[in-house]
């Protein structure tokens, strides 16, 4: 990744998630859906925003039958990237979420090799640990335990809260969700979200001057 766009990541932590969504849609239009559903909640949010590259992988948790490569080749993987970046794990056990696919040993080793955070379309488990780390998270939701759990494909595009995350795509997260931002527009994004947050406070001016009246808001409306 280059040093611009390592930059760009640094500045894009300052807006948050529905923000940088707004730029994106002043830059791509609508219908936009490059954020990730309801399913994946912080569970991590004093963190705050946190933006990287993405590093993509995908899991089973339970299935004994799965395919199975080393995952020393993913932490290989993950050692030759770009700081910051995110991990974004797709559980595709045949029963996904009813084990954990992310816990305290696996924050420790992966803030070690550069994540700024974690995504993951499953459950965790050990959050107190997690958070104790200092790794950002996201997921559905905790459980207690895990099966066999094999890591079976990686640097690939992944499927993570029904949104398509491919390597070196942009993330920013917050408690809102995840968006995923296209790195050849990651430049106009963080523009639009400058001007995006500025016409956001003048709204909220209007809406807070101790002269708001119906009267003028019907007036601006017909601007």
């Amino acid at each position: 990744m280059s040093d611009k766009n390592t930059e760009i990541i640094e500045k894009l932590k300052e807006f948050d998630s529905p923000t940088v969504f707004n730029a994106m849609v002043e830059k791509l239009g609508l219908p936009n859906e490059d954020y990730t559903s309801h399913e994946i909640r912080y569970l991590s949010p004093e963190f705050g925003t946190v933006a990287g590259f993405a590093v993509t992988a995908e899991i089973t948790t339970n299935d004994p039958d799965s395919p199975r490569i080393e995952w020393i080749d993913f932490y290989e993987h993950m050692n030759d990237q770009v700081a910051p970046f995110f991990t974004v794990m797709n559980d595709v056990d045949s029963n996904p979420g009813r084990g954990a696919g992310f816990g305290d040993g696996m924050a420790r080793l992966y803030k070690r090799l550069g994540a700024a955070g974690a995504i993951l379309d499953g459950s965790v488990r050990d959050l107190a640990g997690i958070r104790a780390v200092g790794l950002p998270i996201w997921g559905w939701g905790c459980v207690p335990g895990h099966g066999v759990f094999n890591l079976t494909r990686f640097n690939e595009p992944v499927t993570v809260g029904q949104t398509r995350i491919s390597p070196g795509d942009i993330i920013v997260a917050d408690a809102d969700g995840c968006v995923r931002v296209p790195t050849e527009h990651a430049e106009d994004i963080l523009r639009l979200a400058g001007e995006v947050r500025a016409k956001e406070a003048a709204v909220f001016g209007f809406y807070d001057a101790p002269d708001f009246s119906m009267a003028k808001l019907r007036e601006k409306y017909k601007r």
